[in-house]
């Protein structure tokens, strides 16, 4: 699976060891940045990784932050982007499997390495599961995204 993978420099080093975890289970890692630990701006990390799972060139996304919150409420102002913020492996698994989320954000602080490493693993391992309801729920919210498409964005 190709997987972008970027953090802000409070989850560089989260990062590093979940691209790291990735290869060596044989997934393409597509790292977007940061590539060390100097302040950056996570809006610019969470816009390429969201891109790059918007337009095809990774199957999904992994964003890290401090707390998560920020890189995932970036990456959902892209269109096409269905991030959430994960911090358990139920929810990394449902939100694929019935809200068909491409993108999970992580927050460094809040999990340590190992379960991350867990919660990434049952996010890539899950399918959206294609039930009725699931994808009317979906398309609703796809809805919400084309309505609001080319809104300014001042608030």
């Amino acid at each position: 699976m190709r997987v972008a993978i970027g953090a802000d420099h409070a989850g560089f080093p989260l990062k590093e060891d979940l691209a790291g975890w990735l290869r060596a289970r044989d997934h393409e890692v597509i790292d977007l940045g940061t590539h060390d630990a100097s302040p950056v701006d996570y809006p610019l990390i969470a816009r390429l990784v969201g891109q790059a799972v918007a337009t095809g060139e990774a199957d999904r996304g992994v964003l890290v932050c401090g707390s998560g919150v920020g890189v995932s409420v970036a990456a959902n102002k892209i269109p096409g982007v269905r991030a959430a913020l994960c911090h358990d492996t139920y929810s990394a698994h449902q939100g694929v499997e019935h809200d068909d989320m491409n993108v999970l954000a992580l927050g460094a602080w809040v999990v340590g390495r190992a379960l991350a490493r867990d919660i990434m693993a049952v996010f890539l391992a899950a399918r959206f599961d294609g039930q009725e309801r699931h994808i009317r729920r979906r398309d609703q919210v796809n809805a919400l995204e084309a309505i609001h498409l080319g809104q300014p964005h001042d608030r």
